[in-house]
């Protein structure tokens, strides 16, 4: 299965948080699955490190080692995305997961959120 996640989902998962349901966790550690995790993630993953909304102690550098030492696959922002993202509804006011929503929908991914916005697109989410 082609999975993508959410950054609260990378998040979760790479703190060891408890709001990550087991199953969940599972479906990330599996071997069966590709793991992708969108560049717009660790965008705003630095972003939010920058305005103090998000503390790294070992600074963006490391999460990103830690995200390809886990087996994810960074995946670009491509022209196809953009065009996609320009096709959604607005549904979801937020622009790091509106370019998620597209990129699963443009690679038939489905996208590991808590997000209930998320899933009022025409994509498949797991939670």
């Amino acid at each position: 299965m082609d999975l993508i996640l959410d950054t609260h989902t990378l998040l979760w998962f790479l703190n060891g948080d408890e709001k990550l349901p087991l199953r969940i966790r599972h479906l990330i550690e599996s071997e069966e699955n590709t793991k992708y995790l969108s560049i717009a993630s660790i965008w705003e993953i630095g972003i939010k490190m920058s305005l103090g909304k998000l503390i790294f102690p070992k600074g963006l550098e490391k999460l990103v080692s830690l995200v390809v030492e886990n087996g994810f696959l960074i995946l670009p922002i491509t022209t196809q995305n953009i065009i996609s993202v320009s096709n959604l509804e607005f549904i979801h006011r937020d622009p790091f997961d509106r370019i998620i929503v597209s990129q699963a929908k443009d690679n038939n991914f489905q996208i590991l959120t808590f997000d209930q916005n998320i899933s009022k697109y025409p994509v498949n989410t797991v939670w």
